[in-house]
């Protein structure tokens, strides 16, 4: 009889343990879900998309990024904030998308290729001096051909696919980024690791709810 009220109790001491964790878990999740939001509606990010996953295809991927970036980091140098940025790049889309189809050619390929401004999934990335956490963002996709192959990110808006990683706090902060959201995402709170975790958790029960 003891032994059954020992074990008993030893059962709710852990079913309180893991209850108590569980809503560690949802409360870090819901903050960092918040602080998500909140970056995202303040940067742009690059997405391109390559025709396949061969050597050819991929090194045509790098060539079109290479110029699309170039191209919109000029269109976006007077842009204030993320607002502003859009409109810029709405302005200039088929420009950029000319662009991409113009140095297709010139690698030798009659891939198609579409630029569009859409919001788009993201998983968490790591970069040289920054991390972005996963969740959505609106992003300039290029997509080249069948866009089935491994893909490349970044952000466009503000500059930091092209900024030094010395120079990523204050290139963010430039435009419009918040100390809270330069210490998001270059990690200078250790803690936000976790919580970038969390949101990719709770962003994969999101989709399989609404699946």
């Amino acid at each position: 009889m003891q032994k059954t009220r020992r074990s008993s109790r030893k059962l709710c001491v852990v079913e309180v343990c893991l209850l108590a964790g569980l809503a560690v878990f949802l409360l870090s999740g819901a903050v960092s879900l918040q602080a998500q939001d909140q970056l995202a509606d303040k940067v742009v990010r690059l997405h391109v998309l390559a025709n396949s996953d061969t050597e050819e295809d991929q090194a045509l991927k790098l060539r079109v990024r290479d110029k699309v970036l170039a191209r919109a980091t000029e269109i976006l140098e007077q842009s204030a904030d993320r607002k502003e940025a859009e409109a810029c790049l709405r302005g200039q889309l088929l420009e950029l998308e000319r662009i991409a189809a113009e140095e297709i050619a010139a690698a030798g390929y009659d891939y198609p290729v579409t630029v569009r401004l859409e919001d788009t999934m993201f998983p968490t990335k790591v970069y040289d001096g920054f991390t972005l956490p996963a969740g959505e963002y609106l992003a300039l996709r290029v997509v080249i051909g069948k866009g089935a192959g491994q893909n490349w990110w970044c952000v466009v808006f503000p500059p930091l696919c092209t900024a030094a990683a010395s120079d990523v706090s204050e290139t963010a902060m430039a435009a419009g980024l918040s100390e809270a959201d330069v210490g998001l995402i270059t990690e200078e709170d250790s803690g936000y690791v976790l919580k970038f975790k969390c949101v990719e958790l709770w962003e994969q029960i999101k989709g399989r709810l609404g699946a």
